[in-house]
């Protein structure tokens, strides 16, 4: 494979941060370029990022020198300079769905972290082991921006990788509806403990637009491309609650299914998760887990502290399978929000569009 030249925009704020963590030895991609706000522009990245670093180990010596660009007002010069860019802004959505789109004309590829874009018809929003197909999009994209190399592919809401994963392999049996309350970390608001103490001893059960994604976005991956667009599922229908719970990383689901077909016995449901391989596992992507799915047999798992780090942060755990009175089954799932969730699943999309030739 060879080495792309990469940049990341909102290189500063906490996904830039994982980005630029997960990229410091990456075997196919260098990071180049670090953008931002013009607020930080001008300034060596170690400058501008601050006390605003929040992650657990120091920023790389390989970056802290660099100096950041204006995302906006350089962005000619930036696409010029990467095979394609990362991008996880703090932006509104109009903006961000701009910005986004900027890029791409100026024939730079955009892998995204952000909501913007997941809705719009003809963007493909990948988890590399459900839905990989979804990029054949691809060109119907380019030709509705008119371009040749540019385009926006985005990873779906951060929440969806615990319980989504553990559901798709069980599509065969007629799913029908779900119920799932989710248990975010504080990272998922882009927060630490020291920057929100409030959430020490709390709970909040509200997460604004959480729940909306929740409900939507899942019938999205599980669409098909019609035509020039992306056809959402009519099925499964979806119902969430999500809460912020005291926890620095991992969001953990408990979901309830129904299906219209028989399902196997247990033990046959946590064999098709042992056992299940995507796209992402066949290609043996970087940053692929070698297990996407991992049961725990134990009552007391998965548990946010013990097993978030799953693979490197990239594997979703399952636990608790048991019968329902109300739906057939019940289960609890858990992933790491900035790593499968956030920008470890966009480094493997990034890394899945390049093997399939999207970008070149």
């Amino acid at each position: 494979m060879k080495n792309y030249n990469v940049g990341i925009i909102g290189a500063t704020g906490m996904v830039g941060q994982r980005f630029m963590l997960l990229l410091e030895n990456h075997p196919w991609f260098s990071v180049k370029i670090l953008a931002a706000s013009s607020r930080s522009a001008g300034k060596t990245y170690e400058e501008a990022v601050g006390a605003k670093w929040a992650m657990t180990t120091p920023i790389p010596e390989k970056y802290k020198n660099i100096v950041v660009k204006d995302a906006m007002a350089d962005a000619k010069e930036i696409a010029g300079e990467v095979d394609f860019i990362f991008c996880a802004v703090d932006m509104k959505k109009d903006e961000t769905k701009a910005l986004e789109e900027m890029y791409a004309k100026l024939e730079c590829p955009v892998v995204s972290n952000n909501s913007a874009n997941r809705l719009t018809p003809d963007v493909p929003m990948i988890v590399p082991e459900i839905n990989p197909e979804h990029a054949a999009i691809i060109p119907a994209q380019r030709a509705r921006l008119g371009t040749k190399r540019g385009f926006v592919a985005v990873k779906s809401n951060c929440s969806l990788q615990s319980y989504v994963p553990a559901l798709h392999p069980l599509r065969q049996f007629g799913l029908e509806r779900v119920l799932v309350c989710t248990y975010q970390a504080i990272s998922g608001a882009g927060k630490t403990f020291a920057t929100w103490p409030e959430m020490i001893d709390n709970v909040i059960p509200y997460i604004g637009g959480e729940e909306e994604k929740s409900e939507i976005e899942p019938l999205k991956l599980f669409g098909t491309i019609e035509g020039n667009v992306i056809k959402p599922a009519s099925s499964p229908m979806f119902t969430a609650q999500c809460l912020r719970v005291p926890c620095s990383d991992g969001h953990m689901g408990a979901a309830f299914a129904k299906f219209s077909g028989k399902l196997p016995p247990m033990d046959e449901i946590i064999d098709i998760w042992d056992n299940y391989k995507g796209r992402a596992q066949e290609l043996k992507l970087p940053s692929a887990p070698e297990k996407f799915l991992t049961y725990f047999r134990e009552d007391n798992r998965p548990q946010t502290k013990l097993d978030r780090d799953l693979y490197g942060g990239m594997g979703v755990s399952i636990g608790r399978l048991r019968a329902d009175t109300q739906y057939d089954i019940k289960f609890v799932c858990l992933s790491h929000n900035t790593l499968r969730g956030a920008a470890g699943g966009a480094v493997l999309m990034a890394e899945l569009l390049c093997a399939e030739g999207y970008i070149d």
